[in-house]
């Protein structure tokens, strides 16, 4: 095994940046938005497929990171994945591609290098233009001297670090599952009425008497209730401080979009106005933008802003059916319609998302719906803590790897 010498590279040198490729305009292609890629995920969340107008173009390995405010100190980088050998898709003008030089730089090593301080450094340190549309300088980041590792060396590293997205990707695929599972059973239970009778059989379908009401004919003993009857909106307002130290801060823009668990938090000390209390299992709605979809299960206590809606259950057994319920593309419709602003719509409780109706089971179903759907929540949970505890192990990891202060021996040619 041998250590070789680093070497300091002009970055234009071993990456190139934004590669010529061409696709016809008016073909139907894969395009890939700012709002799949997440914050310091390798993984892209999927893809639209339409026609090319314009924007930038890439091929399968190339990485994606976001060049504007607050994309790029967000975190917001890909490496891309999802297209067919030698099929080309396209993206955000605000992408900058990032592709290997072949024998100089490996394409792996260019993704983690560019979620890792020393290049995000550079890139935030160049960002120019107006406030709140401030875009990196390609030229500042091309032009920029970085010291790099023998490319055997490159491909080691990689490795380490991509064992452990490997994994944070098997859960996150598995946590995927999960919450397909427990949307379908809901869906069946309580909007196709399928839920088990005292004999285990569907519902309707088993000739299950339904009565009129006025959200259309509905199961026997449903009764139609208010959203703000069955689940509390709480607003525990709280300052700025040290008493914030046994909770974790969950801004909006932490809150994954379309996933049922929180997964990500911030330091208690980066918050700092606007501030409410959250309790474990509380739902986290984000109301500025509620198109987004951001319903959230909360694992932990916790601090958010006035951006974003705290509800909870009335009683722990409603969990499961509060969370699926506030979950439905209904929900988030009702929230969007009753927003207020043109600009920057915000959803709001009172006259708005708490007045929605709807038909809620008696207390005997939902239980047995809880008994089934909070188990895999739990293990959702799990997997999305151990996603956290790996990601803090290859964040300290990254930057030693990436500077040299940890080496990883190649073994040398016999």
């Amino acid at each position: 095994m041998s250590f070789n010498e680093w070497r300091e590279e002009k970055l234009e040198d071993v990456i190139e940046f934004n590669p010529s490729e061409t696709i016809k305009k008016g073909k139907v292609v894969k395009k890939i938005g700012m709002d799949k890629l997440m914050p310091f995920q390798r993984k892209i969340e999927g893809f639209v497929v339409t026609k090319y107008t314009s924007g930038t173009k890439f091929r399968n390995g190339d990485t994606l990171l976001a060049r504007i405010t607050p994309c790029l100190e967000n975190g917001k980088t890909a490496q891309v994945s999802i297209l067919e050998e030698g099929e080309v898709g396209f993206g955000s003008t605000e992408f900058i591609v990032l592709r290997e030089k072949p024998g100089i730089s490996d394409r792996n090593f260019i993704y983690y290098l560019s979620i890792s301080p020393k290049l995000r450094d550079i890139a935030i340190k160049s960002m120019t233009g107006t406030s709140g549309r401030q875009r990196a300088q390609v030229d500042v980041i091309k032009n920029s001297i970085i010291k790099l590792p023998p490319i055997e060396e490159q491909r080691q590293i990689a490795n380490i670090l991509s064992s452990l997205d490997e994994k944070i990707e098997i859960n996150n695929e598995i946590n995927k599952k999960l919450e397909e599972m427990a949307q379908a059973i809901f869906q069946h239970w309580f909007v196709d009425f399928e839920f088990p009778n005292e004999n285990g059989e569907p519902y309707k379908s088993s000739g299950g008497e339904m009565v009129e009401s006025e959200l259309g004919m509905i199961p026997k003993g449903w009764r139609v209730v208010k959203l703000k009857e069955i689940i509390e909106f709480i607003k525990n307002s709280t300052k700025p401080g040290e008493q914030l130290n046994n909770r974790k801060y969950v801004p909006i823009d932490t809150m994954p979009i379309k996933k049922l668990i929180l997964n990500s938090y911030k330091s208690y000390k980066e918050a700092k106005s606007s501030l409410i209390l959250f309790e474990k299992y509380d739902i986290l709605i984000g109301a500025m933008r509620v198109y987004f979809h951001r319903v959230n299960l909360a694992p932990f206590r916790g601090v958010t802003r006035t951006t974003t809606f705290v509800l909870r259950s009335k009683s722990l057994e409603d969990i499961s059916y509060n969370l699926l319920l506030l979950n439905m593309p209904s929900t988030i419709s009702y929230a969007d319609q009753s927003s207020i602003g043109s600009t920057i719509p915000y959803a709001v409780w009172e006259g708005g998302l708490g007045e929605m109706l709807l038909a809620q089971p008696p207390i005997e179903i939902r239980k047995k719906f809880n008994n089934v759907i909070f188990p895999l929540l739990e293990k959702m949970i799990l997997n999305s803590q151990q996603n956290i505890r790996i990601q803090k192990i290859r964040d300290t990891l990254l930057p030693k790897l990436m500077s040299g202060e940890i080496r990883v021996p190649v073994e040398e040619e016999k």
